[in-house]
């Protein structure tokens, strides 16, 4: 499906809708079966992998070109939603191939993009290393160097909460190549590649939630790349960084928003069963109350995730501010009726027997990576400053 900028900020269209219908069968027949199993054994959710790639929604983002669908940023969060909502671990996959591969195709050269997206869309998983455990949301602060040889480079230090990692093939990498220069302004972006010679990982964090997704460090023991692999120019490499999130944060949003509605679908199908005092508990005002705020907050958030991807897909002047506020406010609302939706289940919530408790866990980390909801306001509070978002 071709990018197509000028779509109704408001309204899905047909295509939109068919890919819905198409991943949630995906989703539910080759994904849903196996997202306990997947949490409880802390494992990679191969099914779902396998079956994304089948269905080409792995990687939708990559354009024609170079063998993908090329489908929009509403599209990719939707793809994102829906996977989501029965498998947030499985719901990185698209996700991180979208964050690791976004600095190339915002900031790389033909070239680059020619040699590498063809690789994803094939279905090589591709990662972000951004992050050091002393420079996380201070990005600039990182110690990860690139130091020049020749026409190669030289990588050394480590990443650290690197998604998916020790799965993907590629990786944009952001390290120092100018100590000496400004903050900020000394540091690019690599393409490296797993098999890269002294390139390597930690163990796997052990996590509250998304525990299908392995995070681990990523260790860099003089690890030599071509130079040929520098996506955009020597030091522009945190400004690509910085742009890339603005883009991806939305689809976090969306992440979000398809946890908070698998929790909404559970409780709901449970209230409708469940008997107290000798009716249906769904019956009870206070519990219609509280359906009627989850319903209400998670539309809300949907409906800003959707403005923000077709804000993202035009490149619009106030995205950060609306790739924040989606974030933000939808992790903020997943956060939120996951848990009323424990609530609503009482005892049987707490336990494993039901979904609940896995999505309540996976809701948390949406309120951290990709930037805390902390720093969500601060962009959000940056741009208003600056006059963004425009007034309506």
């Amino acid at each position: 499906m071709s990018a197509n900028p000028d779509f109704d900020l408001f309204r899905t269209n047909e295509d939109h809708e068919a890919i819905r219908e198409a991943v949630r069968a995906v989703a539910e027949a080759k994904i849903k079966p196996f997202a306990a199993e997947v949490d409880e054994e802390s494992r990679y959710p191969t099914e779902a992998n396998q079956a994304l790639i089948a269905s080409d929604f792995h990687a939708a983002h990559v354009a024609e070109e170079h063998g993908g669908v090329g489908a929009d940023a509403l599209a990719v969060c939707i793809i994102i939603e829906e996977v989501a909502r029965v498998c947030a671990s499985s719901s990185l996959i698209p996700a991180v191939n979208k964050l690791g591969s976004m600095p190339v195709i915002l900031g790389g050269s033909d070239e680059i993009n020619a040699r590498y997206m063809p690789r994803l869309a094939k279905g090589e998983g591709f990662s972000y290393g951004l992050s050091e455990r002393e420079a996380g949301s201070d990005t600039a602060g990182m110690k990860c160097k690139a130091t020049k040889d020749g026409d190669d480079w030289i990588l050394g230090g480590q990443k650290a909460w690197i998604t998916n990692a020790g799965e993907s093939e590629l990786y944009t990498v952001l390290a120092v190549t100018d100590p000496d220069g400004a903050r900020g302004n000394n540091i690019s972006a690599f393409v490296v590649e797993k098999s890269d010679e002294g390139f390597g990982f930690s163990e796997k964090e052990r996590k509250l939630g998304i525990k299908g997704s392995p995070t681990r460090e990523l260790h860099f023991d003089n690890c030599r790349i071509p130079g040929d692999r520098i996506v955009g120019a020597e030091g522009e490499g945190l400004k690509i960084a910085l742009r890339t999130l603005d883009h991806t944060r939305v689809t976090i949003g969306a992440q979000a928003v398809g946890i908070a509605q698998g929790a909404l679908d559970e409780a709901l199908a449970y209230v409708k069963e469940r008997k107290q005092f000798g009716k249906n508990i769904a019956e009870f005002q206070g519990i219609q109350f509280m359906l009627a705020d989850m319903a209400m907050e998670l539309e809300a958030a949907r409906q800003m995730v959707y403005v923000a991807a077709a804000k993202s897909e035009r490149h619009d002047a106030d995205l950060s501010f609306f790739g924040a506020a989606a974030k933000c406010f939808a992790s903020d609302v997943a956060m939120k009726v996951t848990t009323d939706a424990v609530q609503l289940l009482g005892g049987a919530g707490y336990t494993r027997d039901f979904p609940l408790e896995r999505m309540m866990r996976d809701a948390k980390i949406t309120q951290i990576y990709e930037g805390t909801n902390q720093v969500q306001r601060i962009v959000m509070a940056r741009q208003l400053l600056k006059g963004l978002p425009t007034a309506r």
